[in-house]
C-alpha cells in the first residue's frame, strides 16, 4: 500500500502585491522547509521532508496544496505559522500562509476549497455596489463546482479520512 498521506490547504497572504508573481512551487517548497527547520531543527526537517511536495498551487488565488506523510504532518502545520517570506530572483517578499483544511485526499481539499470559495464570493456579494458587479460575482459563484473531468483525475493516494 503506498504511504499514507495528508494534504494541507493554505492561501498565501501578502500585503505586497508584487508578492503574486513569486508564488511558485520552489518559492512556497523552500519557504515551507526553511520554517520547518527553524521551528523543529533537522530531525523534524528530515520528517517533513519525507514525500512533502507542493503538489498544486494557483498564483492567481494564491492557493496552495502540500503534500506530507501522515505521520509528520502536524509537525508541518506547527511550522506554516513560521513562514514570513517568499524568495524569488533574489527578491524577498513578506507573507504569510494561512491554514484553511486538511484532508485526506485531494478531492476533500478540493471540495472544501469549493465551498470556501463560495462563501467569500458570497460575503463580496453583499457588499456589491453596482449591477455589473453583481452579475460578475453570481456568474463566478454558478462556476464553483467541480467538473466530472476533476473528479476522475485519479490522483487519490489514500482515503483513510481525517483521525
Amino acid at each position: 500500500a503506498a504511504l499514507s498521506c495528508r494534504y494541507v490547504l493554505c492561501e498565501v497572504v501578502s500585503e505586497d502585491p508584487r508578492c503574486r508573481q513569486c508564488i511558485e512551487d520552489r518559492a512556497v517548497g523552500l519557504a515551507v522547509r526553511d520554517a520547518v527547520g527553524r521551528v523543529h531543527g533537522d530531525y523534524g526537517l528530515a520528517c517533513c521532508s519525507i514525500s512533502f511536495t507542493v503538489k498544486y498551487l494557483n498564483a492567481y488565488t494564491g492557493t496552495v496544496l502540500l503534500r506530507c506523510r501522515k505521520d509528520s504532518y502536524r509537525l508541518l502545520c506547527s511550522a506554516l505559522p513560521f513562514v514570513r517570506q517568499l524568495e524569488s530572483r533574489n527578491q524577498r517578499y513578506p507573507c504569510s500562509l494561512n491554514t484553511l483544511h486538511v484532508g485526506g485526499t485531494i478531492r476533500t481539499c478540493q471540495k472544501f476549497l469549493i465551498q470556501y470559495n463560495r462563501r467569500q464570493l458570497l460575503m463580496l456579494l453583499q457588499n456589491c455596489t453596482n449591477e455589473e458587479e453583481r452579475r460578475c460575482i453570481q456568474k463566478s459563484l454558478l462556476s464553483c463546482s467541480l467538473t466530472e473531468e476533476q473528479s476522475q483525475s485519479g490522483d487519490e493516494e489514500d482515503d483513510d479520512g481525517p483521525e
